[in-house]
Formats: C-alpha cells, structure tokens, sequence
C-alpha cells in the first residue's frame, strides 16, 4: 500500500534476562579467512547507474581474485547492500527484469516475521484468507483516488486461453477493491460486523526503479482488511495495528521506527488517514517499514458495502487495511549490517547459533563431532535455533566468516582441548575480534543453556540501543527553510513545526528531494511556528529522504 515509482501501465500477454558469571580458561589463536562465494551475476535494476557500476566494480574484484568480499558500506552503500544480499545467500534475480528469487534463508527471515506477526493478529480477532491475485479493470476504476494513484503501475492481463478477454484484468496491486467486491455479498447487518480478515500474498506493482527486497516488480506481504459499524471504531483498529507494527519493529527487529501520520501529499489513494512507521537506514535514507489506513466510507460508498444498523437504517461500513511487506527484510540488512555482512537481532535470526567443530587429527574428529552434537542437542531442546557446520569441504576459518556474514548471532567453538575440558569458545556477532569472544564455558547443560540465552538477550537489546543511538543523533530540529536545507544536503532527517500547504510540500520535495515522513505520535509541548510560513503550528513533521 505504500506510494512508489510509477511506470506505464503493462499489458501481459497471457494469463498466469541477566548475563551468568562463567570462568575463562583460555585464549584460542583466530583461523584462517573467507572463500569468496558466488559473487552478484548483475545489477538488480539495469536503470540504476549507481547500481550497475557498483557491479561492475564488484564483478572486476572477483575476476582478480581480490580478498574483499564485500564492498565497504562506508564506500558505497547501495555496492555494499548488492553484494551482501549476493553473498548471504538472501536473494538473485529472476528471469524478468526487477524481480528477484527468495533464497531459503531470506525467506526464512520472512517466515521469522510472518511467524510472530500472525499470532498477533489472531490474538486481536483478525482471521486468515485469500483473495485471487486477477481483478477486474472496473473493480479498480470504481474509486476515483485509487485508480488515478494506482494505473500507472498496474500490470494487466488481455489475452486468457489463447483468447482477448472481454474486461482486461489487473494483476494485484493491493486488495480493497475485490475486498469490497466481496464484502458488500457477505455484510448485510450490523451483526455481520465488525468483519476482520488478513491475507498472505504478492502483490505486483510495474516499478521504474527496482533494489532487492525494497522495491521490486512482485513482493510478498500481509495485506488486513477491516469492516466496522462506527468511524470511532475503524480509527481504533487502523491506530491499533500500526502500534502493532511498531512493536513488532522495536521488540523483534531491534529497528526504532518513528510511528505517525502521513501528511495529506503522502496518504495511500483511497483513504482518509495513513499512519506509518518510518526507520532510518544505515545511509540515513528513511524506508517506510509499514503502515495502516483509516479508509472511511470512501470504498465502501464505491461498492456499495452496507449494513442495516440496529436502528434498522441502511449505513455504509467504515474500513481500514494495514500492511508489512518484503521490504522490510531489506530494512533489516541496512539497519543493522556492517562490512562483515548480515547482523541478525536473535529474535528474527533463522539460526541464532552456530556451531563450529574443530580438529585436526582424524582421532580427535569423532570426539569433537559427538561433543559437538551433545552442544546442539542441549540448545535445541531448549529452544535455541541452532545449526551444527559439521561440513569438510572448508576451513574453520572460512566457516567462521561465512557464518558472520550471514548474521548469525552466536558462534560456539568446539575442539578438542574443549572436549577435554568441558566446555566452549562462544563469540557474539556483534562485538568483533577477542573482545566478543569468550573461553571456557562448560557444557554442562544449566549453565550453558543460561550462557548462551542471556547473550542473544544482550544482543538483541545491544542492536536496538545501538540503532537508536544513530537514529537520534541524526535527526536535526529545525526553524527555518534553510536550516532544513542544510539537515537534508548532509543526508540527516529534519524535525520542525509545519502547518505549510500541499504545494508548499511539494516544492520542498522539488528543491531537496526530502518528503514529509510523518506526523509523530509523540509531539513535543509548547507553541510552535511553521519553519516554512511562521504561521502558528499544531505539530513538527519529520522530513528525509527515503527508499
């Protein structure tokens, strides 16, 4: 639901808790350095100068047999961001140009997110279903606002069977009109309300300008849609499931989203209201992570969705729809990634710990392998999502940056002075070199279990903090125009009172390319004065660039 890029229109041709005290014993001297993986076929999106000469630079490394393998993000962010998704093993390109392949594991971080999100919205009354993904023209053409937002991205079919279709179809954009389509057959009375659905699906939107994960032709996302008998209690759930997501962001993602309003300029095509979370990336760009729409009667008046009040009058249904896609798999990797790769909060982590068996005599190999096992055994019986590397093909050393650059939280070492004396090296992603690492913990299951839970605790609250701490040291309070002109040329967020018009907006986003973000919830006290007008003003509005 979220306003993109816009291209012509398509036309297909077929159808289709506390840290434990734990005693070190010993130092263990560091192994050797990465095997470069496949390295990025080409760039994501052809159009994209930046991107393709990223790839160039990084496909002239591989040919060299150069050591780096991933671009430094302080180099060349977008190179960097490419190359990551490549060698992570995230994502690649499909056959059509602008979509891309969900690898296991980045689907994996997906389901992560799928998985904590749908018990939520089960535990708020809302219910799982699917709507199909071909929509007629005249569905999208019924609201005026939607269809002129959406048309000139839509992707449509002409030709089904061998044979041009009597009413072209849209490819789904997004869901409320057929939502609409269907809830006007199965809403007839006030009892029928309040009717509260979600769905699991792709939508496909035809982009000008592609990245992996954050703007592609198809993504996947959760798409929510809601019927209610009052506006009081539409504006309740679109303001509940936007907490949701943000809760969802700080607890989970470790990412410290801003939630507010989007201005009027920003509102998706067809509602009243659309509330955001806005997350600052590792470039300072803001990605709109999720949002919630308050639609009014604006859809349900188009499709003529009614109800027979307990008055037994016939009233139109107040609406809402609310969604989190794919993107914000692409929010995670560029708020919390470094040079090293991917760096995974615990809580969204495929795997949270990997382990890492190491000999070097084939009669230390089973003893090592069986410790190994009896570690990976202890942890998963207690929770703890764990992968045991017990591959020959490759170095230790080359296993311990392989797994770093995929993101992997905790390492734990085993070898056989470890087997010996009971215990184990354990290292934390995100602290480098010897100061994340520690010796001697023992493998006594109470203990090591504590140990390693109490770690994935420290990172997850370490990733946040230190995301909050780059976010809000880069985020400028304004007073004038020129002061925001100066935040935005240095890639910062600008915060100021504005009460300005929409073309006032709009030249703002002409002169420096920044948008009004949101409204925040949190509004700070006192009288205030539009930096752009010095007329009076009832809020700050927070200003960036953004993907």
């Amino acid at each position: 639901m979220a306003v993109s890029l816009r291209l012509p229109s398509l036309t297909l041709t077929n159808l289709f808790a506390s840290p434990s005290s734990i005693p070190i014993l010993r130092r263990r001297r560091p192994h050797g350095t990465l095997l470069r993986p496949p390295p990025l076929a080409a760039s994501f999106s052809s159009q994209r100068a930046e991107a393709a000469s990223a790839q160039t630079q990084y496909n002239s490394k591989s040919s060299k047999g150069s050591d780096q393998v991933i671009t430094p993000r302080s180099q060349d962010f977008n190179a960097w961001y490419l190359d990551l998704i490549a060698n992570a093993e995230l994502a690649d390109y499909g056959p059509v140009r602008g979509t891309m392949v969900i690898r296991p594991y980045g689907y994996a971080i997906w389901e992560s997110i799928q998985d904590y999100l749908n018990v939520k919205f089960k535990e708020t009354g809302h219910s799982n279903m699917y709507f199909p993904q071909f929509i007629p023209y005249s569905f999208i053409e019924k609201e005026a606002s939607h269809v002129e937002g959406f048309s000139p991205e839509l992707a449509l079919v002409t030709i089904g069977g061998g044979k041009e279709l009597e009413e072209k179809l849209v490819v789904r954009p997004t869901s409320e009109t057929i939502v609409n389509h269907m809830f006007t057959k199965w809403i007839q009375s006030y009892r029928d309300l309040p009717l509260l659905i979600n769905q699991w699906a792709n939508v496909t939107r035809w982009e000008m300008r592609t990245k992996p994960f954050v703007r592609t032709l198809e993504f996947l996302w959760q798409e929510g849609h809601t019927a209610h008998a009052t506006p009081e209690e539409a504006e309740n759930e679109a303001i509940q499931m936007i907490d949701i997501y943000t809760k969802f962001a700080y607890e989970q993602a470790a990412i410290p989203v801003i939630a507010g309003r989007k201005s009027k300029v920003e509102t998706f095509a067809g509602a009243n209201k659309t509330y955001t979370i806005e997350a600052m990336m590792g470039d300072k760009k803001a990605l709109q992570a999720g949002t919630s729409h308050n639609l009014g009667q604006n859809f349900s008046r188009a499709f003529g969705t009614q109800f027979l009040d307990e008055t037994g009058q016939m009233q139109h249904v107040w609406q809402t729809s609310w969604a989190i896609s794919t993107r914000f798999v692409g929010g995670i990797i560029m708020t919390h990634g470094d040079d090293a790769g991917l760096m995974l909060p615990p809580k969204l982590a495929p795997i949270q710990v990997v382990i890492v068996p190491i000999w070097k005599k084939d009669e230390e190999k089973v003893a090592v392998l069986n410790a190994a096992s009896s570690v990976k055994e202890v942890l998963c019986t207690a929770g703890i999502k764990v992968k045991l590397d017990d591959s020959e093909q490759r170095t230790p050393g080359w296993k311990f940056n392989f797994w770093e650059m995929k993101g992997v939280p905790l390492r734990i070492e085993i070898g056989p002075r470890d087997v010996s004396s009971e215990s184990v090296v354990i290292s934390r992603r995100d602290v480098p070199g010897k100061q994340g690492k520690v010796f001697g913990i023992s493998m006594e299951p109470s203990i090591l279990v504590a140990f390693v839970k109490d770690r994935l605790y420290e990172i997850q609250s370490s990733l946040l903090e230190r995301a909050i701490a780059f976010r809000d040291s880069n985020i400028v309070d304004v007073n004038s125009y020129d002061d925001l002109k100066v935040a935005i040329s240095q890639g910062k967020w600008a915060r100021g009172p504005w009460s300005a018009t929409n073309e006032d907006e709009l030249k703002v986003k002409e002169e420096t390319g920044a948008t009004i973000r949101c409204f925040p919830f949190e509004q700070p006290e006192g009288i205030k004065r539009c930096f752009m007008t010095g007329d009076p003003a009832e809020e700050v509005a927070i200003f960036a660039k953004s993907y």
